[in-house]
């Protein structure tokens, strides 16, 4: 569980590590790094600017990129124990017909699980063995390798001295701009959706989506449950859910009791969730500032590097493969040999996350689009387009995952001869 801890008393932690890490933002990435790093002896301070840890929550999908996180851990056995496997996947018409279902069991198990998790128990697994965090505190400046420290109302909360500062704290992340992370390429689908939960009536290893005609329905399984995403155009939803879901039910001719009580969750739910589906990518995750000239680094993760779209479940699971690949490659690096393994990381690590996010922009073009003949242009693809082919890029993502260690031996040996050939 994550334990709101004094400032002061992580500062006093981290005095004599090797290292010393600041993690703004408790979210996945960012606890998934802090913990890995916990692991490996060291004292990451670990901060967020919320003062309540009350994140309503929304439903994740795995994919097996995030099984050696888990292993590392020591909680991959609680992890498939919280999640549910996704074995199948169907994909329904605009009036709710079924059209295809395809095995993500055999596209998939060859790799490991493809699991759907609550966000709130994914990071119940996360933080089994405890996560000392500050709530309430972010950074206002980063100046001289000094974190210069505000409350949630602004008000100085101290300073310290770091060697690693990272922005981990989401798509909409403040510490870009505190770290000078230059413009974003932002893709903002002009669509949003409700999130709610549902009782499981059966066939838990199904995900449904319906991509209807100015609306779109998908039912994830998750432990004892179903997560429920109802979204449309911003427009669309200014109604109010249950006056959308009731217009949603209007236009289907087969809904059946999984996806009507799907409807129902989100009609009943007095406050369900709003998510906006947009993303952004940064240019660079390493980032040049004024603290590189005291030796500090600073850095962007899991969404603060770049944030997802639902559409292909892959953002959660490349946040934290990217954290699992930087907690391996810091595992036993020092001040000297932070900037070096700094670069290899977002050298390898960020084309694979852009790859990902490629795939999810693709898949959002076809997803989020009005009309009843680009309704039938969509479905007469899909009908022919197999999950394996539509997810093809992501597959190859998960075969061929890089070795980390591997990666930080090979950027120090290249220091070590640029150093050697230099002098």
């Amino acid at each position: 569980m994550i334990t709101d801890t004094p400032l002061t008393a992580q500062l006093e932690a981290q005095r004599d590590d090797r290292l010393r890490v600041l993690i703004v933002g408790a979210g996945i990435a960012g606890i998934t790094l802090a913990q890995l790093l916990r692991r490996d002896g060291l004292h990451p301070v670990l901060i967020d600017r919320m003062p309540v840890f009350d994140h309503p929550g929304y439903m994740l999908a795995l994919m097996p990129t995030v099984d050696q996180a888990f292993i590392d851990l020591g909680v991959h056995e609680r992890y498939r124990a919280a999640g549910t496997p996704m074995d199948r996947y169907s994909f329904r018409s605009h009036r709710g017909k079924v059209l295809r279902t395809d095995s993500m069991k055999e596209l998939l198990s060859v790799y490991g699980d493809y699991n759907g998790i609550s966000r709130g128990a994914l990071i119940d697994v996360l933080t089994e063995s405890g996560c000392p965090a500050t709530l309430g505190t972010t950074v206002r400046a980063v100046s001289d390798g000094v974190a210069h420290f505000v409350d949630h109302e602004g008000r100085d909360a101290g300073e310290a001295p770091f060697d690693l500062v990272v922005g981990a704290d989401g798509i909409h992340s403040r510490m870009r701009d505190v770290l000078g992370a230059g413009p974003l390429d932002v893709v903002d689908t002009g669509w949003s959706g409700w999130v709610a939960w549902a009782d499981e009536l059966g066939d838990a290893d199904l995900g449904e989506e319906l991509w209807g005609d100015g609306f779109f329905l998908g039912v994830y399984p998750v432990k004892g449950r179903v997560g429920v995403f109802l979204g449309g155009p911003d427009a669309a939803l200014e109604v109010g859910p249950q006056r959308f879901a009731a217009s949603v039910r209007q236009a289907l001719d087969q809904l059946g009791p999984r996806l009507e009580a799907a409807v129902a969750a989100v009609e009943s739910d007095p406050d369900p969730y709003l998510w906006h589906l947009d993303d952004a990518r940064t240019a660079r995750w390493v980032l040049p500032n004024d603290s590189a000239r005291s030796g500090t680094q600073s850095i962007l993760l899991g969404d603060a590097a770049a944030g997802f779209l639902p559409t292909a479940g892959i953002g959660a699971g490349m946040a934290i493969e990217s954290a699992w690949m930087l907690g391996r490659m810091l595992k036993s690096a020092d001040r000297d040999s932070l900037a070096p393994i700094l670069r290899a990381w977002e050298r390898v690590e960020r084309p694979r996350v852009e790859s990902a996010q490629a795939n999810s922009r693709m898949l959002a073009k076809l997803m989020f689009r009005r009309g009843r003949f680009t309704a039938w242009l969509r479905e007469t693809i899909m009908r022919t387009l197999s999950v394996r082919a539509a997810l093809g890029p992501i597959v190859k993502l998960v075969a061929g995952r890089p070795d980390p260690d591997a990666v930080a031996r090979t950027a120090l040996a290249s220091e070590e001869s640029a150093a050697a050939g230099g002098a």
